[in-house]
């Protein structure tokens, strides 16, 4: 065995210590960023075993096959949003126009590009260190709350719009993992009770932005497909159609837009 070898072993196995799930792949990738010159491998193993994000340790995620920049304090892009993404590029005219509600480090919009050179997107998000963290990662991103930024002239003209906001109930935040809990922003997880508030406000932005027949894409968890369903029913939004993961867990909901309220 190498000593490189050795290194990489020892490494792993305060990793599977610390509770990671992938201590393996962790082990490689915190190789790689000392490699890079990010900063020294032992400190890069104690900022992990700390429960810091990998993502922010090593400066990005691989999200639908792209590289996407996560700045510190950015929510990092979970690999169950990969199927709202495609999804959405899928629904995209290739000339078309895409906002993304709550773009965080805008990985959602950035798939939408990629797949979609010729079209319009735009995230948007409160958070200034999203918005710039968005921007290194070749979105449009506008400072404001949902669709408060978007321009009146794409007011009424946008296919589709997607929004990963935060939704996880105030009364379940106990459930999440430690380092979720104590790193990541609560502002882009607690979604209050029920965790549905700003799913609600989302589907009202949407319908605001959306012209007949436009689509928007929530992404929801939990038990919320049945009362976002009403939700966007009285909206006007038709066609309703839920969306779950392999597991068969709700990932996200998906509305036709038909008609002002």
């Amino acid at each position: 065995m190498t000593t490189s070898e050795g290194r990489r072993g020892q490494i792993v196995r305060e990793l599977a210590d610390a509770g990671c799930v992938a201590p393996d792949a962790e082990a490689d990738e915190l190789l790689a960023a000392a490699a890079e010159g990010i900063g020294s491998i032992e400190d890069l193993v104690a900022r992990r075993v700390g429960g810091e994000p990998l993502a922010w340790i090593v400066g990005h995620v691989r999200f639908c096959g792209l590289r996407i920049r996560v700045d510190p304090g950015v929510f990092v892009p979970r690999p169950h949003t990969e199927g709202l993404a495609r999804r959405a590029a899928a629904l995209l005219p290739p000339a078309g126009t895409a906002v993304d509600l709550c773009t965080g480090s805008g990985a959602v919009a950035a798939v939408i590009t990629d797949a979609r050179p010729g079209a319009t997107v735009m995230g948007t998000d409160v958070d200034p260190g999203a918005i710039a963290c968005a921007r290194s990662n070749g979105v449009a991103a506008l400072l404001g709350d949902l669709d408060e930024p978007i321009p009146a002239t794409a007011r009424g003209e946008v296919d589709v719009v997607t929004a990963v906001v935060p939704y996880v109930p105030t009364e379940e935040l106990h459930l999440l993992p430690r380092d979720v809990l104590a790193n990541e922003p609560r502002l882009a997880i607690d979604g209050g009770p029920g965790g549905t508030a700003v799913l609600v406000r989302a589907a009202e932005a949407a319908a605001r932005c959306l012209h007949p027949g436009g689509t928007v894409l929530l992404e929801i968890g939990g038990d919320q497909a049945t009362e976002m369903r009403a939700v966007l029913a009285a909206l006007g939004y038709d066609e309703i159609a839920v969306h779950r993961d392999e597991d068969g867990l709700d990932r996200s909901i998906e509305a036709r837009f038909t008609r002002a309220t």
